[in-house]
């Protein structure tokens, strides 16, 4: 890919556009000329321009107007800022509907969209495509050799709808007749003989607005995330035509959208962007008061939840990734307006880039004075001149620039790697087999089962690396396999929750993995159906019960939380408030230690948790979904020793460790409260924003919701973890 910048880029988005209807007392040239001046006194590096007005790019059909982003960009190489162009394609413009109305999108067959939104469009259409095509090519030419561009932005935060046009299920029923042949084998493949639903021929699949079958469901959400990144792929494809070696291409992606799977999606990118935004004030308290049954979407509560955020970002290609939006000030809607308290803007940005991280971009730089996002606050506010989200923001864009390349492309620590299932998640968001409190399905009931292991692993210390199943083993051979032996050097341990969905050679791969020295913990559901959400014929956990040394076939949801209890003299300590949540599966043992049981008259005559030793290495099952203090201890025994090496943290302190691109040690050491705290540094240390000397075992002060940047100056090169082969 192109060669990024040997510093973190730091900036905003810029819509300068928008200034008449901003601030019409001052010229446009005037604004320009402000606003440029202070983002290079606040340390901006760059800006994202253009992909929100395709209406501003060709007012009408055929006439182009592309003169009015010079000045931005001219203004913008004078003060040494980059610029990344996006393509406007995700706001069509209304006169492209009149005289195409077919390019509507439909949330459900025959049922349109309606405009006055955005990324109304089926965007699989022709007409769309030839005119998306279109203005690409025109604004790309135009400004691909200007010198402030650095890359490119196709799209914006694509999949938010799952598109029902007639076009697009008509692609469906052909993509199913390429990969069935006959009818005949669906049938039998999604079992169609249910409730009378067998084809006689392909003219017979219905659509799928009232589907209540799930391997249909399973296929149906597939092939809608392939046709986004068929769409972003394509867009891609165009703009290298133009673009130069140095230059990136990029989308910006909202990890919770229905219609992205990111690892597939960022394939054909050079490097992978998120959008991560966050509750602030309390929502970044540590000790964390959020619940536990606090549902995380578009924006996460919990700073738990904000490592989670970039662990994801970066798990879409393995690799270090950009920020292209997150909270400038208040964000979301009029009736929910919280700032941040001093010193979390800072908090945050660090703890995104100590994950990997190598662009910290805010949405956005003007608060605007109309629209849906009025009140969706940016680096200024609607007076446009700078105040307290400006004075933070430039503080931190100086640190950015102090710190260099040390910080920019941190491989982050991990010792925990969690295995992720974009397509287990679909199908629990369709038939959840978790309830709400008031007793409805909770089409969040995957992340139900995979965060509570994520903020266990944190709760502890432990750092976490996210890797999407596919990227470890693809059945359909997309892509390279990881080798058992290779997975077991690099994520030595291994948790697998709510697998849901895996093919046999997926279910074979884990146990080689262990076979070869891993440690696999099978969490909750793992294994339960195979590729197509077909519930498999074996004892669960489907052909890993011989490596696990245990099987079920009998499961029940809780109302509940219920205690869980160590076995006297096991290697687990499990603490007294140790609870099992929503979930019980009835593990019964065939060979395996059972390190833990549930404290009830029912449940209890299944282990709550079991080990077992396979080949060179181990699997865990854990049949329940851990309450916080039964999660934390898990982490706790998987790895006994964090990686970061600071040891007896405060509860409001964190530890983030990660190796710079040149070798070195680089440790980011937090303080989520309103109290100031004192940690004794494990090794010699220098501050990289001061050049202040910490030596090993010398208290490090934290004030309150402060952030310090340390990098090692003796051998501090912490060994990688090692798989717990325990007995």
């Amino acid at each position: 890919m192109a060669a990024l910048p040997a510093r973190v880029l730091f900036g905003a988005a810029y819509y300068h556009e928008y200034t008449p209807a901003y601030d019409p007392h001052i010229q446009p040239d005037e604004r320009l000329k402000t606003d440029l001046d202070l983002m290079a006194d606040a340390h901006v590096s760059v800006i994202r321009v253009g992909e929100s007005v395709w209406s501003t790019w060709e007012p009408q059909n055929g006439r182009f107007d592309l003169d009015w982003l010079q000045p931005v960009l001219d203004g913008a190489h004078e003060r040494g800022i980059g610029v990344v162009l996006g393509t406007p394609t995700y706001a069509a413009p209304l006169w492209l509907a009149r005289q195409y109305p077919e390019i509507t999108g439909e949330r459900r067959t025959g049922e349109r969209i309606g405009w006055g939104a955005r990324q109304e469009v089926d965007f699989t259409h022709p007409a769309f495509r030839f005119h998306a095509e279109r203005v690409i090519r025109k604004i790309v030419a135009r400004y691909a050799d200007h010198p402030a561009v650095i890359g490119f932005q196709v799209d914006n935060e694509p999949g938010l709808h799952l598109l029902h046009n007639r076009g697009v299920f008509q692609r469906f029923v052909d993509h199913l007749r390429d990969k069935y042949e006959n009818v005949e084998t669906l049938n039998r493949e999604w079992g169609l003989v249910y409730w009378s639903h067998r084809l006689s021929t392909w003219a017979d699949l219905w659509t799928p607005d009232g589907n209540e079958q799930p391997q249909y469901d399973v296929a149906w959400r597939a092939f809608q995330a392939r046709q986004v990144s068929e769409f972003i792929g394509w867009q891609a494809d165009i703009v290298r035509e133009y673009a130069h070696p140095q230059h990136f291409v990029t989308t910006c992606i909202s990890y919770t959208r229905q219609g992205v799977e990111d690892d597939e999606l960022t394939d054909r990118l050079d490097i992978a962007s998120g959008n991560p935004y966050y509750a602030m004030q309390d929502g970044l308290l540590l000790p964390d008061p959020t619940p536990d049954d606090h549902e995380q979407k578009w924006k996460s509560t919990g700073v738990w939840a904000l490592y989670q955020s970039a662990d994801w970002m970066y798990s879409s290609r393995q690799e270090p990734f950009l920020v292209t939006e997150t909270n400038a000030n208040s964000i979301g809607f009029p009736w929910d307006n919280r700032p941040a308290y001093d010193g979390q803007w800072r908090q945050a940005a660090w703890a995104l880039v100590a994950r990997g991280a190598r662009m910290i971009e805010y949405w956005h730089w003007n608060t605007l004075h109309f629209g849906a996002e009025t009140y969706w606050g940016g680096v200024l506010p609607h007076t446009g001149q700078p105040g307290r989200t400006y004075a933070e923001l430039a503080r931190l864009g100086a640190e950015f620039e102090t710190a260099g390349e040390l910080v920019a492309g941190l491989e982050p620590d991990a010792d925990i790697t969690m295995v992720y299932s974009t397509p287990s998640k679909w199908l629990m968001q369709k038939h959840p087999p978790l309830a709400k409190p008031d007793d409805e399905p909770d089409p969040a009931a995957y992340h139900r089962f995979f965060d509570p292991f994520y903020r266990g692993a944190f709760d502890a210390g432990r750092q976490v690396r996210i890797v999407h199943a596919r990227q470890l083993h693809d059945p359909h051979g997309d892509r390279e396999a990881t080798t058992p032996q290779e997975a077991v050097q690099r994520h030595p341990v291994l948790v697998v929750p709510a697998l849901y969905l895996a093919a046999d050679t997926t279910l074979d791969w884990l146990a080689a993995y262990a076979q070869a020295g891993g440690h696999l913990v099978l969490g909750p559901r793992t294994g339960y159906a195979d590729h197509e959400a077909r519930a498999r014929h074996e004892a669960a956990p489907g052909r890993l019960t011989d490596a696990a040394g245990i099987r079920y076939d009998e499961f029940s949801n809780l109302t509940g939380d219920i205690p869980v209890r160590a076995v006297p003299g096991g290697p687990l300590d499990v603490p007294e408030k140790a609870t099992a949540t929503q979930w019980i599966e009835g593990l019964t043992v065939v060979d395996a230690d059972v390190l833990a049981h549930y404290e009830h008259p029912h449940y209890g005559r299944w282990p709550a948790v079991t080990t077992r030793r396979h080949g060179a290495g181990r699997v865990t099952c854990v049949g329940t979904v851990p309450g916080r203090d039964l999660a934390r201890t898990l982490a706790e025994w998987l790895t006994p020793a964090a990686r970061h090496a600071w040891r007896d943290l405060p509860a409001s302190v964190t530890a983030t460790t990660g190796t710079a691109p040149d070798g070195r040690r680089v440790h980011i050491v937090h303080n989520w409260s309103w109290e100031p705290a004192s940690v004794l540094a494990p090794a010699d240390l220098s501050d990289a924003l001061t050049g202040t000397s910490i030596f090993s075992g010398s208290a490090l002060d934290l004030g309150p919701w402060d952030v310090r940047v340390l990098v090692s100056t003796d051998s501090d090169s912490a060994p990688a973890p090692e798989a717990t082969n325990r007995s």
